[in-house]
């Protein structure tokens, strides 16, 4: 679904708030999406641009659940269905994203966020990067980038991935960045795959997704995007980046970057900038649902699990909680080694039971404070490979003390029993009709 139909979808059930008022770019728009999160918001005035501005989209797994009409639990297996089934997309014969094209873009125009106080510059959170090479074919991904002048940006690009890859085989890629695109392509953009795979077609396979080639580079590119930066990365060409504030709402260090020129950019007649809060809920939901699925498939080789959940209260990407179906007593230990070899980057894990709500915290801690014992339950891995993105990790190697807490209940009571008691039901209409004062 387009992004502007899925607006107003939004409007429709009275969900997007939308600010009338003048706002900046700088500062005013980024705290507003805070102070209003999770509700997505809708800035028609901006200034010193022409382009309205969205943010707040997608702020929990049931916003995702509900764009795509099913149940949270089944956002799982619909991802690990696509990337083991993508599906080629079909060509577009008409391109929305391409009814304007701005041959001599200034990055000034356009509602590039300044977020934070102590920002590099403004930056692109949103941006989902296309690029191609000749053996391995498109990848897609994500990349923060910082502007510097009105037609070049500082991209950040992680060691080792699949994009720097890329860089250092070829020197200089050509590359589409696409804002304001359906939430399927968001969620593929973040998915680890193989070399080789295309996002392109995991997107494809959770929701139709059509293609047209860009105007200006050698990549097959969203056709309902709002915006389209077609340009080159240089690897020996390089800017400071940075600082700014990452997922686990640090600031993070300033790096010399590749700089990405910037020579043509197509949008819609009426495009509308998506923006991504840095830190924010949407940004830790985009980063850390398509880790779920790998720790799902890994903890499922092992145990029978039954859903995870990448919580915003561990960044979405340094605490994982694990429900599953306890059959053996060591059930739970085997998920904390497995759901750890499913995401490399997780410091804690928790393993609960299928009577515990995964996304109710004060469960997961009820499970915690009666399932618990410390001598028994805790197991500590010891220093490996963590995740950079925690601050702290050992500066530069990111090694980290990884812990698994297994919150499960034994399969046979020894005194009280373990099992969590339900309050009766009663139908809220007759609380409202029978028993509240009139």
């Amino acid at each position: 679904m387009a992004l502007q139909k899925y607006l107003h979808e939004l409007t429709d059930r009275g969900r997007l708030v939308t600010i009338t008022e003048p706002v900046s770019k700088t500062y005013q728009i980024s705290s507003l999406l805070k102070k209003l999160e999770p509700k997505p918001v809708l800035f028609e005035q901006v200034i010193d641009s022409p382009f309205q501005v969205v943010g707040n989209l997608f702020c929990s797994k049931a916003s995702f659940a509900e764009y795509f009409s099913i149940q949270t639990a089944e956002i799982i297996p619909r991802l690990i269905t696509a990337i083991d089934q993508p599906r080629k997309c079909e060509e577009a014969p008409i391109a929305p994203c391409q009814e304007v094209i701005d041959i001599r873009p200034n990055l000034e125009n356009y509602p590039i966020l300044r977020h934070f106080m102590n920002d590099g510059g403004n930056y692109i959170t949103s941006g989902v990067v296309i690029a191609k090479h000749p053996i391995y074919g498109h990848n897609v991904s994500f990349h923060r980038m910082m502007q510097f002048s009105d037609r070049e940006m500082a991209i950040r690009v992680v060691a080792h991935r699949h994009f720097d890859h890329y860089l250092n085989d070829l020197k200089e890629v050509e590359v589409a960045v696409c804002i304001g695109v359906s939430p399927n392509l968001l969620i593929a953009a973040g998915t680890s795959v193989a070399m080789g795979i295309n996002e392109l077609e995991i997107a494809n396979a959770l929701e139709p997704l059509a293609v047209v080639r860009a105007k200006t580079v050698d990549v097959y590119i969203p056709a309902e995007a709002e915006f389209v930066l077609e340009g080159t990365v240089y690897l020996d060409r390089r800017h400071p980046e940075g600082p700014f504030v990452d997922l686990t709402e640090t600031e993070d260090i300033v790096r010399y970057e590749p700089v990405f020129e910037v020579k043509t950019i197509t949008h819609r007649k009426e495009a509308i900038w998506q923006a991504l809060l840095s830190g924010g809920l949407e940004h830790k939901m985009l980063m850390g649902m398509p880790r779920e699925a790998t720790i799902f498939k890994e903890v499922n080789k092992v145990v029978k699990c039954l859903d995870v959940y990448l919580n915003p209260g561990g960044c979405s990407w340094l605490h994982a909680i694990v429900k599953i179906e306890k059959r053996k007593e060591d059930d739970g230990k085997k998920a904390i080694q497995a759901a750890f070899t499913g995401h490399r980057s997780c410091k804690h894990v928790f393993i609960v039971d299928d009577d515990i709500d995964i996304y109710n915290p004060q469960e997961v801690e009820w499970a915690m404070a009666t399932r618990f014992q410390a001598d028994r339950d805790l197991v500590i891995i010891g220093k490996e490979p963590g995740s950079s993105l925690d601050p702290s990790a050992q500066p530069e190697t990111y090694l980290t003390t990884k812990v698994g807490f297994d919150l499960t209940k034994p399969l046979v009571a020894q005194g009280k029993s373990f099992a969590k008691v339900r309050y009766p039901e009663i139908d809220d209409t007759k609380i409202v009709k029978d028993y509240l004062p009139k």
